[in-house]
């Protein structure tokens, strides 16, 4: 067999070819990179967004706004002070987008004005925080990101 540009050519796109599908098929059998980027219901909690747009402006409009405060013991969630604590209900969703696992829910159950989340309950690196909560037939909404 004679070795030329045309038969060089063929060779130089097979490898890389080759090359190509070896690095699809080890990164898509490899459990180490398994990133999940959606939760579990995703399309669920995409039907209820507009429930989720009111109840962020009710938060805006009402002045119900949260404040979320890293501290030694862990992640402080201070309520609005002018709400009585005892009629604050909801829940708080902790997301972790590298490892579903992680993943959890806190439960509002206030005695004073602010919740803690212990420090155990945390892993560093970037959370996705989403605090649902009630107060007189009112809903609220707060999402934010954070990195602890």
């Amino acid at each position: 067999m004679k070795f030329n540009w045309g038969t060089g050519i063929v060779l130089a796109f097979i490898m890389f070819i080759s090359f190509i599908l070896y690095f699809v098929i080890r990164m898509s059998t490899d459990d180490s990179n398994n990133h999940e980027l959606v939760t579990k219901d995703y399309y669920k909690q995409e039907l209820a967004y507009q429930k989720e747009i009111d109840a962020e402006k009710n938060a805006v409009t009402l002045g119900a706004q949260l404040k979320i405060q890293k501290s030694e013991k862990g992640l402080i969630i201070q309520f609005p002070e002018n709400y009585k604590p005892e009629e604050i209900t909801g829940k708080v969703s902790l997301y972790r987008p590298s490892n579903r696992h992680l993943d959890v829910d806190f439960p509002i159950s206030l005695s004073n004005t602010h919740l803690l989340i212990p420090d155990n309950q945390l892993v560093d690196g970037r959370w996705d925080i989403a605090i649902s909560w009630h107060y007189k037939g009112n809903s609220f909404l707060h999402k934010e990101k954070l990195s602890y």
